[in-house]
């Protein structure tokens, strides 16, 4: 209620006072509608700056990481299996191998980390990290299980699935630091309408309806509103060694999969957080993992004819050199679309192959292979990115392009690939 109020005097005297009350509870209802609706836009604007911000690091650092990984490969071949230096060039190679996985889980923070996605039982998925699970937390941490097993089911990637439940279970066991307590992981099915998503993280106008959850609840310390607001900020972490990416990551396989998060928690209360994914209509039951067929060691790869190199990278272009030139390719290279157009209107009938990378300037991965095409269409084209797979190929559905490989790759990898190419 908003009251106004005056004075009333007579001769100087005050003899009362007169006012007015309004009810401003609809205004106010309104005022508090619009500030949620300012907080819900600008958690929006800050999750997509740091996503691309993240992406584009990540994918800067795949460039170097190549050359990182490709050259600790040839100078492991180069040497003598008895040699002292091989024992250092393995622990190198070790150290890019994890670097590698830090750039995974920014592209996954920035909603591009999503690589094999498929039917998938949730309660599946994670059960298979049974084992692995009892081995990461807290010996002092009882850790229960609630499936559902009839869940219906979701598609998705199982691996970026189950770093989900590994990220938050190991989160929860922190939260129990030495005392101990409960970790239950549980799955299921909740029905959800606008009210229910208006608190979410991720609310990216999702439709009402059923949704297929997962759900870490723990009996720890709990969560400040200040800590609440940050928990999925990149690199923002609470604990003393922790590097702050596995909530971040949480968050973008989470939106790379069209779904949410939301949290409940308080100082000294425990939290629960509640991840939740669309399901796929029908009702089905899959297995979380292809079965593995066994494949044959492919014979060294003894190259003949030339192959082009698009990069605008120096160390990613001089790297490919290497690579191709020990397995017998003659090889030219050009630092961005246009040169590599016109190497290759001079050079067409003796190019085998080329190695385009996607993002470089002047003219970019996608223009330069629709303009090779115009050239030459038989020409194999594989494309190469800091982003993921399902990412990059998608734009080139129905287009003829031959492969793509992920940076950072290993020469074993690009010598694999070219073979599989320059076979079909």
């Amino acid at each position: 209620i908003r009251t106004s109020t005056r004075p009333i005097f007579e001769d100087g005297e005050l003899v009362g006072v007169t006012g007015i009350m309004l009810d401003i509870s609809e205004r106010k209802m309104a005022e508090e509608e619009r500030r949620a609706l300012q907080l819900q836009v600008q958690q929006a604007q800050k999750l997509e700056s740091l996503g691309v911000l993240a992406g584009g690091i990540a994918h800067d650092f795949n460039n170097l990481l190549t050359g990182m990984l490709g050259y600790t490969g040839l100078a492991r071949l180069a040497l003598e299996k008895d040699s002292p230096v091989l024992r250092h060039v393995l622990e190198i190679e070790k150290v890019a191998h994890r670097a590698a996985d830090l750039t995974q889980q920014m592209l996954a923070y920035s909603g591009k980390g999503k690589f094999v996605v498929r039917p998938l039982n949730l309660s599946g998925a994670i059960d298979e990290l049974t084992h692995l699970l009892r081995a990461s937390i807290s010996k002092k941490a009882f850790l229960r299980y609630e499936f559902d097993e009839d869940l219906p089911s979701i598609l998705a990637d199982a691996t970026q699935i189950q770093q989900i439940a590994m990220n938050l279970i190991t989160n929860a066991s922190d939260a129990l630091a030495d005392e101990g307590g409960t970790i239950t992981v549980r799955t299921g099915t909740v029905r959800v309408d606008a009210d229910y998503l208006a608190d979410a993280y991720v609310d990216d106008a999702l439709p009402e309806g059923e949704y297929v959850y997962m759900e870490v609840v723990d009996t720890g310390c709990g969560m400040d509103e200040e800590t609440l607001s940050r928990i999925f900020d990149p690199f923002f972490t609470t604990k003393f060694t922790g590097r702050g990416l596995g909530l971040a990551a949480v968050l973008g396989i989470v939106r790379g999969h069209d779904g949410t998060v939301k949290i409940s928690s308080s100082p000294g209360e425990g939290t629960v957080i509640r991840v939740i994914f669309p399901p796929i209509k029908e009702l089905a039951r899959e297995e979380t993992k292809p079965t593995a067929k066994p494949s044959a060691v492919a014979e060294p790869l003894r190259g003949e004819g030339t192959v082009l190199v698009v990069d605008d990278e120096p160390v990613v272009r001089e790297l490919a050199r290497a690579i191709l030139s020990s397995a017998g390719f003659s090889v030219m290279t050009a630092d961005d679309g246009l040169e590599g157009l016109d190497v290759f209107r001079k050079n067409s009938d003796n190019i085998v192959a080329v190695l385009l990378d996607l993002t470089m300037p002047n003219l970019d991965g996608e223009e330069t292979f629709r303009e090779l095409r115009e050239v030459r269409a038989d020409v194999p084209v594989i494309l190469s990115s800091g982003y993921n797979e399902q990412e990059v190929v998608s734009r080139f559905d129905g287009q003829g392009l031959a492969g793509f490989i992920q940076k950072p790759y290993q020469m074993e990898s690009l010598l694999d690939k070219l073979r599989e190419v320059l076979k079909g």
